[in-house]
Order: C-alpha cells, then structure tokens, then sequence
C-alpha cells in the first residue's frame, strides 16, 4: 500500500541520510476516502490522499514557526501489515479522511518519492499565511478558510529521492 508521510523540510533534513520517518500519521487510499470521493481511479484517490498529506503538512508548519515555509509529503511504500486504521470514525469525522497509523518507523531509504511546495516567493507566502491561520480554519472562520484554499491551489512538485539533497539545500 502507498502510504503518504507529512513532514517538513526540517523534518525530511533531520532523517536525511539514513534516518526513518517517525510519524505514526500517515494517509492513505482507505475505504471510507473511496466512498466520500466516489472513484474506481487509484490515481486520482491516490492524489487525494496526497492533498489530505499535505494539508496535514501545513498543520506542521503551523506547530513549527522556525521550519521553513514549505509542504512536504514522503510517498512509501509499505506492506499491510505496516498500517493500521486511524482510532476514530473517518466515516463521521471528514478531518479523518484517509488517515492511517502506521505501526513503525519508516526508513528514507524506502521512499518511493517526494513531493513538495517550489521555493517560489508568492507560493512560500501562502503557505505561511495558510500555516498562520489553519487554527482559525478548523474553527470555522470563513476567510481562514480561504486563505488555506488558496494555498491548497498549489501543486506540490514530485522528487525522486535523489534529489532530497538539492530540495534540502
């Protein structure tokens, strides 16, 4: 299964080389994401697992004001076994949508690829600004919510993993 780690740049950096990924939140393509997106594509619900990923990134620059203002998203490849389902209802709570937990650390070495915000200034901009008001989005408040769809609107580029020493410099 293809499992998507949030993180950071200073998160990927401290587990580049040789590190694991630590997260026990992950996201994935799970069967109540399946029914709420309502497509046989694993494309596309892997695409949407990957947003899922890196909103939960954004949560991370929120809770990390020194991290640089970039989303980043590790692709895994994990066996079955290595995940199990989120504790909660993902059928009732839409924030839970394609969570996962993963059982173990995950090494670097196994990513599959990575996948993260252009150091572009107006795209930096937005995601600090979507980071600084995510809080105030989940409570409800209409222009936070706006300005985190705004940085949502950005893709994230894909890396392969040899290129985490330049997406790091």
């Amino acid at each position: 299964m293809r499992v998507y780690v949030p993180t950071t740049l200073a998160g990927l950096a401290a587990v580049y080389p040789g590190g694991a990924l630590d997260q026990s939140v992950a996201y994935a393509v799970t069967p109540a994401l399946r029914e709420w997106y309502v497509s046989d594509d694993i494309e596309e619900l892997e695409y949407v697992a990957l947003n899922r990923a890196a909103q939960a990134a954004l949560r991370l620059l929120a809770a990390d004001p020194e991290a640089p203002r970039r989303r980043v998203v590790v692709a895994v490849e994990v066996a079955d076994s290595g995940v199990g389902p989120f504790v909660g209802d993902e059928y009732q709570d839409q924030a839970s949508l394609g969570r996962v937990v993963l059982k173990g650390p995950l090494p670097l070495a196994k990513a599959a690829a990575v996948h993260a915000d252009v150091a572009d200034t107006d795209v930096v901009a937005d995601i600090a600004a979507a980071a600084a008001v995510i809080g105030a989005a989940d409570q409800g408040d209409d222009d936070a919510q706006f300005t985190v769809d705004g940085a949502e609107d950005h893709e994230l580029l894909w890396f392969a993993t040899q290129e985490i020493p330049a997406l790091l410099a």
